[in-house]
């Protein structure tokens, strides 16, 4: 466990490589999970804000299912979360001509229709963020899905790319570069051992 302030990240981030490989796994993780995306209170503003810019690049059965459940949903064990299309795939998922599903909301951004890229929980994956109910602890954990990112995991090995470089712009936006030149220091003092 690596702690920088109240943030104790798991070891695997900085010892264990990734790097997403869309065309195999066809962006799984926007269809397979116990619940859509997870939403701080904050995200819901901004989900608010861009809404309008982001239904372009939805298909219908998204509209629908926007109609019906709303822009977000309450989870008991999760909290505020996305909106699923039959318990699977998020309501903000497009698919491309490649059958990959990839984020309507970051297609928008890309597209310089918005400045937000995504929620932060879809940034940050397969890092899941967690914060302590007891104390102000945050605890920042690797867990790639088993089946899924296997294609990402072997990818990550094959170009040499630990999760924490992968996720660099995902890490800075949530914790902070502070934070970030924190851990690259501890990756680089570890990696010396």
């Amino acid at each position: 466990m690596i702690a920088i302030d109240n943030i104790l990240v798991s070891d695997e981030i900085v010892k264990e490589q990734f790097v997403c490989d869309l065309t195999k796994c066809k962006g799984a993780c926007c269809v397979d999970g116990d619940a859509g995306a997870p939403l701080s209170k904050d995200e819901l503003d901004k989900l608010n804000a861009v809404y309008d810019k982001v239904v372009p690049y939805l298909d219908a059965e998204s509209l629908k299912e926007l109609e019906r459940q709303g822009r977000y949903v309450y989870d008991k064990e999760f909290g505020w979360v996305t909106p699923t299309i039959e318990s699977k795939v998020c309501v903000y998922g497009i698919r491309d001509e490649q059958g990959i599903v990839k984020c309507g909301i970051e297609q928008a951004c890309l597209d310089g229709k918005i400045k937000w890229k995504k929620p932060i929980s879809c940034h940050l994956f397969p890092v899941i963020v967690k914060e302590s109910k007891r104390s102000d602890n945050v605890y920042v954990n690797y867990e790639p899905r088993e089946d899924n990112c296997k294609a990402a995991c072997a990818l990550g090995k094959k170009l040499k790319v630990p999760v924490y470089v992968f996720l660099k712009e995902a890490l800075v936006r949530r914790f902070g570069q502070a934070f970030y030149n924190s851990l690259e220091a501890t990756a680089n003092h570890l990696a010396k051992k």
